[in-house]
């Protein structure tokens, strides 16, 4: 069976063709090829607009869709598979559009996926075009942590395709919080990787700031609360008095200085990750998972794997991390073919669900 997956949630025109031989032990995945196409013009907005990434998504699709194929040397397509949601509902009627009229063309099914599952599976694939997933597995029970410009979500995953929302955040996403923070230091979009190698430089060269007042310390959210709902608004805005309130120099020079901005980068970082690691834990001991898994953007952030890793080996070296391989971190059309083929597997059919939904729940 050959999967051609359609991932237009956000910023990211994404076309993927994976192939699934199953067997009675479980199922091989090649993956054909695996397109993405960015979104560059948002950077110098400081963050995505939906009309203006549906734009973009009408201009980059078919292009993508031909890539796709090329690279894949054109083979018979079985299946279709496209994200329906959460995520922007004009740029998730662009990709969901083009499936439908592709199928009619085709006349071939059309399976929805949802965006979160698709992150939750894209620890499957390996680091070569092959990999399997066998019927008998050690993976499940798994505690899912997604992080992402969009969301902050801690799920318990009972197998593939049995999800339970357990906590969530209240507000700003993990990710969204990163790029409001670098917006206020002045860095770009996004602003992940940004505010993280600030940060790594801070820790690396042991910057400190040594006048007592401009010592930094913020704020840990929600760190002690006995549910597993997290909230970032308070510690950006913590950041954007912190910045505010700072005296400026005689002449009325900007007092926010490189050696601050690493410093202020490095103690945000560490005020997320902290909490992240910190209900991550409780969730895992409260409902005894086997393994860890990490997805979304965020999963990418070198600090909070880092971090994990140690702690978890540290206080529950029985659990297993997973985290997606270099490029699946983020919004991709290869974990949606993953889903998609799951989906197709099932009993009930979905396709009445073909509808663009930026609330979607898992």
């Amino acid at each position: 069976m050959n999967i051609l997956a359609i991932e237009t949630s956000c910023d990211d025109t994404c076309v993927a063709v994976l192939e699934a031989k199953p067997s009675k032990t479980g199922v091989s995945f090649t993956t054909h090829s695996h397109v993405v196409q960015s979104q560059p013009i948002h950077t110098n907005y400081g963050g995505v607009f939906p009309a203006m990434a549906k734009r973009e998504h009408i201009k980059n699709i078919g292009p993508v869709y031909e890539q796709a194929m090329r690279k894949a040397k054109n083979p018979k397509i079985d299946l279709i598979a496209v994200t329906v949601g959460p995520g922007l509902e004009p740029a998730l009627w662009v990709g969901i559009t083009f499936a439908q009229e592709l199928a009619k063309t085709l006349g071939i099914p059309v399976v929805p996926v949802n965006h979160m599952e698709g992150h939750i599976l894209s620890i499957l694939p390996s680091k070569g075009k092959t990999f399997t997933w066998k019927k008998k597995n050690t993976l499940f029970p798994a505690l899912s942590l997604l992080v992402s410009g969009g969301h902050t979500e801690l799920v318990l995953a009972q197998d593939i395709g049995k999800y339970k929302l357990i906590g969530q955040t209240r507000d700003d996403a993990v990710g969204e919080a990163f790029d409001k923070v670098a917006r206020m230091l002045g860095l770009p979009y996004p602003g992940g990787p940004a505010i993280s190698l600030l940060a790594k430089e801070a820790r690396k060269d042991k910057l400190r700031i040594t006048n007592d007042e401009l010592r930094i310390k913020f704020p840990r959210p929600m760190i002690h609360s006995k549910d597993f709902d997290f909230s970032f608004s308070g510690l950006k805005t913590a950041i954007l008095y912190y910045i505010r309130d700072l005296p400026t120099g005689q002449a009325g020079n900007n007092p926010l200085t490189e050696k601050m901005k690493s410093e202020i980068a490095r103690e945000f970082e560490d005020a997320s990750i902290e909490v992240l690691v910190s209900k991550t834990l409780r969730a895992l001991e409260k409902y005894k998972a086997r393994t860890l898994i990490v997805g979304g953007g965020v999963s990418g952030n070198t600090y909070l794997q880092k971090t994990l890793k140690v702690t978890l080996k540290k206080i529950s070296p029985k659990v297993t991390a997973h985290f997606p391989a270099k490029g699946l971190s983020t919004d991709n059309a290869l974990m949606i073919a993953i889903a998609g083929y799951f989906a197709s597997q099932k009993k009930t059919k979905n396709s009445h669900l073909l509808k663009a939904n930026g609330n979607l729940m898992l």
